[in-house]
């Protein structure tokens, strides 16, 4: 198949590349950007007036809820919903039931995902068995599997012996561990810590709960030297240490949730259970400095947190509701409200949900390696087409995804997904707004 995609803006945050151009696609690979070679005869041609044309969105945070919970989302609604969203690639944490912990769980996800013909999907492996914290998983088969990293999800390792142990035997091998610093004791709560949550009599999770996380983390990566992705980074001392650690030298990357970049605990509201989310939402000062943070590369990428959570464990009081919302439809518009908040221009918006999450994943990403996040001849043809105009009403109707809770709901965001190639196939297409 042939496509050739014309009169578009073209933007590859990897090259700095920003002009008007075309695009050649043959045999799921792009064959030319700019001038189409002359016996080039496509099978199709993509009209891209008025739009840009960037890398197909890598999402490094995305529950597809399979195995185990396909009550919430089944795997074909959730493809569905990367493609809208423009995410060509996507990394689902492993803790699925049962875990992901074995390599022919992780062959089968693959092989169920590679069948629908839509994102790549890059499964996490389980970094303990059972994520029970207390024997490391068989690393290197998982890794054999098509593993890009290990994580323990949302289950903080009590024992830090354990974490020591993982990190050196990663460090060993060349493998990144993916952590979300919260500190096991103090993290059980449902609101983030301050008047507001007194107020409304619901317990609270401090800062400390992340930042004495992050100490411990990062005293580790000093002594083994391991290759280690800080998830959803939700505090302003959060984002310092980060900093720091990064001014050290130290071999860490982190990323921001599109909730926590703009949202705070005061979207709770009245017990709006959609803002019952992990992280928690934390306070304004929070916010600005983890928006400010993204803008400067201290947080490397931008995350959707896609979570889908079914209606009826939503609609239980605040604190016994499900936490958790739909985001992946959602991730280029926030990306792209966050630019024109933070006078951020359009290559930088696009490098954070593009080219830095690629570098995340850095040599995991083996053959893909050198084309997934940027638009490069030769490379594999995972291209979104975008619009950066208008405006569209967020309804759990119009969201492909089987959770339909998100604290956005009722919001007007700006810009639009019109077009996914993912390795040159025709995942998705927008129809025309009448």
């Amino acid at each position: 198949m042939k496509i050739l995609i014309q009169n578009g803006r073209v933007i590859d945050p990897a090259s700095g590349f920003d002009q008007p151009a075309d695009l050649a696609i043959a045999a799921g690979r792009i064959v030319a950007i700019g001038q189409a070679p002359a016996d080039f005869n496509p099978n199709r041609t993509l009209d891209a007036t008025g739009a840009i044309v960037a890398p197909g969105l890598v999402d490094l945070a995305v529950r597809l809820r399979e195995p185990g919970h396909e009550h919430a989302g089944m795997l074909e609604s959730e493809m569905a919903a990367a493609v809208a969203g423009g995410v060509t690639s996507l990394v689902c944490p492993p803790d699925t039931d049962p875990v992901l912990d074995e390599p022919g769980l992780i062959d089968m996800l693959r092989h169920r995902a590679e069948k629908l013909h839509q994102s790549r999907v890059l499964p996490l492996g389980a970094l303990t068995r059972g994520l029970k914290g207390e024997v490391l998983t068989e690393m290197g088969q998982l890794t054999e599997a098509g593993c890009v990293g290990f994580s323990q999800a949302e289950v903080p390792l009590a024992n830090t012996q354990v974490l020591q142990r993982a990190l050196q035997y990663a460090s060993t091998f060349g493998y990144s561990v993916w952590l979300r610093p919260q500190e096991l004791h103090l993290g059980k709560g449902v609101a983030a810590s301050g008047p507001l949550a007194t107020r409304m009599g619901l317990s609270g999770v401090s800062v400390a709960a992340e930042t004495i996380a992050l100490h411990t983390i990062f005293e580790l990566v000093r002594s083994t030297q391991a290759r280690v992705h800080l998830c959803r980074i939700s505090s302003a001392a959060g984002v310092a240490l980060v900093r720091q650690a990064k001014a050290e030298g130290l071999p860490v990357t982190a990323d921001v949730s599109i909730n926590s970049l703009h949202l705070t605990d005061a979207d709770m509201g009245y017990f709006d259970s959609r803002a019952r989310l992990t992280p928690v939402l934390r306070q304004q000062r929070d916010r600005d400095a983890l928006r400010a943070a993204l803008a400067d590369g201290t947080l490397d990428a931008l995350v959707s947190d896609h979570t889908p959570v079914d209606d009826d464990a939503k609609a239980l009081p605040f604190a016994e509701a499900e936490p958790g919302a739909t985001g992946l439809e959602l991730l280029w518009s926030l990306a792209l409200k966050w630019g024109q908040a933070s006078g951020v221009d359009l290559g930088t918006v696009l490098s954070r949900i593009t080219t830095r999450p690629a570098q995340v994943l850095g040599t995991a990403l083996s053959t893909l390696q050198g084309s997934v996040g940027q638009l490069a001849v030769g490379g594999a043809a995972d291209v979104v087409l975008l619009s950066a105009d208008g405006h569209w009403p967020v309804s759990g109707e119009r969201l492909r995804s089987q959770g339909k809770s998100t604290p956005f709901s009722g919001y007007e965001l700006p810009g639009r997904v019109l077009a996914t190639l993912v390795g040159g196939h025709v995942a998705f297409e927008a129809r025309p707004q009448a």
